[in-house]
């Protein structure tokens, strides 16, 4: 799934390839992507690329049509979306709703992108507003973590109210810090030394350890994922995580063994010798196969 890092990259990406061009077109493949019916996805058609930006993991695509109006394109890219950019005009694509592709912007010149989704369970989210509050999950996003006005107080403040609440259910919480997910999270917690069963009500010095690892993690994928091509971020992201998906592999701090806590549709990643004194947590879809 993208997450902060990966969207900011494909904000600064798409930006440099977009910005000032003219739409040709917005084909709608998968009508249950959108969430939206007003305005219309045809009212793109001959508008002019404004700005492109996120919030949280949303991307933001700004339209400006005449006379001086402007439409937002919001995309949520859940679990198995991507943006994939062409050089060229596309070929015809398939019929609605089969395949992996969604939805496909067509520029001026033939050039532009696809939104594709991979799977069967389909949950990309396309809305076509006036505005990006009018996106009920966008209004209600918590703080931007790189934002220059969030600071380590707020965060304490955060995690205070947040009580005996387990800490990377919180930090992968949308509605109260924005754009971070089940990769992220694990790796900010490996960072921090801390187990993700850790309750959010915490010591001061533990606040500090994991505000510095949310930054520093954040950051540093930021900074690898700069100027890379959009192709290029699945493969720059798994090759630079150090727990999460890594399950039996190595821990690339200490050695000993990453180990796995399974859902129903998620799971976690973490070294007990790193982050829990040594004693694995209970794998909680295996331990009720064997009762």
């Amino acid at each position: 799934m993208p997450e902060l890092p990966e969207v900011h990259a494909l904000v600064t990406d798409l930006g440099s390839r977009l910005t000032g061009r003219v739409v040709e077109r917005f084909d709608l493949l998968s009508i249950s992507a959108l969430k939206t019916f007003d305005p219309p996805v045809s009212a793109l058609h001959g508008s002019t690329i404004g700005p492109i930006s996120r919030h949280g993991k949303y991307l933001d695509f700004a339209f400006d049509l005449p006379p001086g109006d402007r439409l937002h394109l919001l995309v949520h890219l859940a679990r198995a979306g991507w943006i994939r950019w062409r050089d060229a005009a596309p070929k015809p694509s398939a019929a609605p709703g089969r395949g992996p592709l969604a939805a496909r912007l067509v520029l001026d010149d033939g050039s532009g992108f696809d939104i594709t989704e991979a799977g069967t369970k389909k949950s990309l989210a396309i809305h076509l507003v006036r505005d990006a509050a009018e996106v009920p999950r966008v209004a209600s996003l918590g703080p931007d973590p790189l934002d220059p006005g969030f600071t380590e107080s707020e965060f304490a403040g955060i995690l205070a109210r947040a009580g005996r609440s387990q800490i990377k259910g919180l930090l992968r919480n949308q509605a109260i810090i924005a754009g971070i997910g089940n990769a992220y999270s694990d790796e900010i917690l490996h960072v921090a030394k801390m187990s993700p069963y850790t309750p959010a009500s915490m010591k001061a010095e533990q606040v500090s350890t994991l505000f510095a690892a949310m930054q520093s993690t954040l950051n540093a994928a930021i900074a690898r994922a700069d100027g890379l091509a959009a192709s290029e971020l699945k493969r720059e992201k798994k090759s630079n995580l150090r727990v999460h998906g890594r399950a039996g592999e190595a821990c690339p701090v200490c050695g000993d063994v990453v180990r796995q806590v399974r859902f129903a549709d998620s799971s976690l990643e973490y070294c007990a010798t790193c982050q829990t004194n040594g004693k694995p947590l209970a794998d909680r879809v295996l331990s009720r196969l064997l009762k």
